[in-house]
C-alpha cells in the first residue's frame, strides 16, 4: 500500500493505525512482518454496525537522505490517529526529526503504544514526550530504583539489565492488573472479569513512573520466574493539556515487543535465527492466554481513541 502522510486514509470512525518498527526491513529479524497476527486481528475489529473499525498500515524504518523517516518525522501532518511504536533498535532508530514529529503528534491528540525489550533495546525513544521517561534502560534513564539495576535473567548471559525473565517464548505469563481495574485490563469474557495472562518472554525491559509524572500510573504488573521479583509491565499515560495549551494523546508503555510480536502468539509462526532460548506451548494449550492478549489490544484501540 503506497501512502503519504497527506492521504486521507479514513473513513468515518475509522480509527487508523500506524504499526512502525525502528529498524529497516531485515528478513532475519523483527520486522513488521513478524508482526502479522496482530495486525489481522486489528483489521478483524468491527464496530457495532459490524463495519471494519481500524485501519492498519504496518511498515518497517526506511530513511531519506538525510536520514529521517519521511513518515514518522511528518506524523502530526498524516491521518493516523494511533501510533503502535516497536522499538526495536540499540540507540539509532529514531532520528530528532523523527522524534519531533512524534511529538508532535502526540500534541495534536494523537494516541501512542509503545514498547521495547530488554537491556538498551528501544533507547532511541528516549527523547519521546513522557515516553521517554517511562522506558528504563541499560545505559539510559535508567531505573531510579539502584537495586534493579542487576540482571535478573541469568540464562542468556549476553543480555543484560532490565531482563526480567517472566517464562519462555510460547508460554504466558501470570499477570496481575492494579486497582482500581483500569479499561485496559477488562476482559468481559475472562471468568474475573479482566486479563490475567500475557505472552511470556525471558527478557522483558523496564518501565515506571517519574514522580514529576501525575498522569500516568502502572495498570499492571509480572513476576520473575527466576527472581520472584515484581516488574512493571504496562504503564497508562492520561491525556493533558501541557504548558502551550496543547492536549496531548493518550499513551501506553509496554515492557516487551514480544507481547504482540507473531512467535509469542504462536511459536509456529517461526522466528529469527539469532533466538537460541527454547520455546515453549503454553500459549497454544491455554485459549484464554490468546484471549487475554487479544482483549488488550481491543481495549488499547478503544482506550487510545478516547472510545472508553
Amino acid at each position: 500500500m503506497k501512502f503519504s502522510p497527506g492521504d486521507n486514509l479514513k473513513t468515518p470512525m475509522t480509527i487508523n493505525i500506524l504499526l512502525q518498527t525502528t529498524i529497516p526491513t531485515t528478513a532475519d529479524d523483527w520486522s513488521i512482518a513478524r508482526f502479522s497476527l496482530l495486525r489481522d486481528y486489528l483489521s478483524s475489529l468491527t464496530d457495532d454496525n459490524g463495519k471494519q473499525l481500524c485501519q492498519v498500515v504496518g511498515r518497517d524504518r526506511i530513511t531519506d537522505m538525510d536520514g529521517n523517516d519521511p513518515i514518522l518525522s511528518s506524523l502530526d501532518q498524516s491521518d493516523f490517529d494511533q501510533l503502535w511504536l516497536f522499538a526495536l533498535d540499540v540507540g539509532d532508530g529514531l532520528s530528532p526529526q523523527d522524534i519531533a514529529g512524534i511529538n508532535q503528534f502526540r500534541r495534536r491528540g494523537g494516541g501512542i503504544l509503545s514498547t521495547r525489550d530488554h537491556q538498551d533495546m528501544g533507547c532511541s525513544m528516549c527523547g519521546i514526550i513522557d515516553i521517554g521517561d517511562t522506558h528504563y534502560f541499560h545505559t539510559q534513564n535508567p531505573d531510579p530504583d539502584t537495586s534493579r539495576l542487576t540482571r535478573d535473567d541469568p540464562y542468556t548471559t549476553y543480555i543484560n539489565y532490565p531482563n526480567y525473565h517472566s517464562g519462555a517464548n510460547g508460554d504466558y505469563q501470570k499477570i496481575s492488573a492494579t486497582e482500581p481495574l483500569h479499561p485496559l485490563m477488562k476482559n468481559p469474557n475472562s471468568p474475573s472479569g479482566k486479563i490475567e495472562f500475557f505472552p511470556a518472554h525471558p527478557h522483558e525491559g523496564g518501565i515506571g513512573i517519574p514522580k514529576t509524572n501525575p498522569h500516568a500510573r502502572v495498570v499492571a504488573t509480572s513476576k520473575s520466574i527466576v527472581t520472584q521479583r515484581e516488574f512493571n509491565l504496562i504503564v497508562a499515560q492520561e491525556s493533558y493539556q501541557d504548558a502551550q495549551g496543547n492536549h496531548l494523546g493518550r499513551a501506553i508503555a509496554n515492557s516487551s515487543f514480544h507481547h504482540f510480536v507473531d512467535y509469542n502468539w504462536d511459536i509456529s509462526q517461526g522466528c529469527p535465527s539469532f533466538v537460541d532460548e527454547p520455546p515453549g506451548k503454553g500459549m497454544t494449550e491455554n485459549p484464554q492466554a490468546l484471549q487475554d492478549i487479544q482483549a488488550y489490544v481491543k481495549n488499547a484501540v478503544f482506550w487510545l481513541s478516547h472510545r472508553q
